[in-house]
């Protein structure tokens, strides 16, 4: 029996353009943002005022926008600064993981209103797992004021490989009971709510993107330093979520980042996929012998290739293993990637662990919801930006 949440419909949001000023609001909005005026709405995104003032009006008669008081002077009158209705709108994010669920709701700019976790069995029977799955997802959003009715729907990341586009597993390592299964449309049918599956490496990405946890510290999105990363996360298993340009890189069919599977020592131990010497075999059975430093080197063995390979800027770690010792993780892995890679001399890539720890898969579950209201196309890019400005919005919409 389908025991839904209610979900919340949204008419303002019906353009390009719209997308597109919301995810400039979150950017003002998000750690210590102040807000953003409607003319630096309109310098930003190339559209004229009066459409920005069309887009604004109807977001604010729909509840997601708010007056945040005014600007600072600049020679004229000041300006009145506009800001996201955070808790206008929701979305859920759900990590189902090996043996743990968590589950967290969302606010609008991606903040966290509430989080859950229980253990959980990935092995057993499909129809199980999902009862569970919807039941915390519920439990969650009524335990918030006001959220129930107001959920846009909820991101889904679970270990792959799978097909992001049709919203199915395949060929999960150990669990042949998943192989071909609905789960996107069979999560969305229990909730009576929009759901998008993704694998859980890239929901992480997500959530470190400059759209994501940076954001508060100030970082904008877009082309720039910093914007192309492997995300690796060690756990249950091993992955890896790929960002390249600004965008999620997910491959031609989605089933990029099986960075645990690359074989780098032919004659070394079966892994559970059935190949020999695959780095996520090797990596657990340092930690299942108490080696974690080792874990963390043959880590940084691993992200050498990946630095090597793709010239990315920098790395993430996560994982409930890392988590353990995130120290010790950053640092091996540091001093056994630096030699190895082809970089000019004095240029480093820089380790660092993700601050939003266990929850870090959950909180881009819960981005990849959002990410459609915000200009984000399905591969995560955001709004591209040249000379400061933004130059993404739609001429053939461009009253909004």
């Amino acid at each position: 029996m389908n025991r839904g949440i209610s979900g919340a419909n949204l008419p303002a949001l019906r353009s390009h353009n719209t997308a597109l000023v919301l995810g400039l609001l979150r950017t003002a909005t998000v750690g210590a943002g102040t807000g953003i005026s409607r003319l630096e709405l309109a310098e930003r995104t190339g559209l004229t005022p009066q459409a920005v003032s069309k887009i604004t009006a109807r977001l604010r008669a729909d509840g997601l926008v708010d007056e945040a008081g005014r600007g600072a002077p600049t020679g004229g009158k000041p300006r009145t600064l506009l800001r996201l209705a955070r808790r206008a709108r929701y979305a859920a994010g759900v990590h189902l993981d090996r043996d743990e669920l968590t589950v967290v709701l969302a606010d609008l700019a991606g903040g966290v209103v509430d989080a859950r976790t229980l253990p959980l069995d990935l092995g057993r029977p499909a129809g199980e797992v999902l009862e569970a799955v919807a039941g915390l997802v519920r439990e969650t959003v009524r335990a918030t004021p006001g959220a129930d009715g107001a959920v846009l729907g909820a991101g889904l990341a679970c270990p792959g490989p799978l097909d992001h586009a049709a919203g199915v597993l395949h060929r999960v390592t150990g669990l042949p009971g998943w192989e071909g299964y609905p789960l996107r449309d069979a999560l969305a049918e229990r909730l009576g709510l929009p759901v998008v599956l993704d694998k859980d490496t890239n929901a992480a990405a997500l959530a470190v993107l400059p759209t994501g946890e940076d954001a508060a510290a100030g970082a904008e999105p877009g082309p720039g330093a910093g914007d192309s990363f492997g995300y690796l996360h060690l756990g249950t298993g091993l992955g890896a979520g790929l960002v390249l340009d600004g965008a999620l890189h997910r491959g031609a069919r989605t089933g990029a980042g099986e960075f645990g599977h690359q074989a780098v020592a032919p004659d070394g131990p079966v892994c559970a996929c059935g190949n020999r010497g695959c780095l996520e075999a090797l990596c657990l059975a340092a930690v299942g012998r108490g080696d974690t430093a080792g874990a963390a080197r043959l880590l940084g063995v691993g992200a050498a290739n990946l630095v090597s390979l793709l010239d990315i800027d920098r790395v993430v770690l996560g994982g409930r293993t890392v988590l353990a010792d995130p120290g010790l993780f950053a640092r091996e892995v540091a001093a056994a990637m630096d030699p190895r890679t082809l970089r000019a001399a004095g240029r480093t890539v820089p380790v660092t662990v993700a601050t939003a720890g266990r929850r870090v898969v959950a909180e881009g579950a819960a981005l990849l919801a959002l990410a459609p209201l915000f200009g984000q196309t399905a591969v995560g890019r955001p709004p591209v930006r040249v000379r400061g400005r933004t130059v993404t919005a739609s001429r053939g919409d461009i009253s909004g």
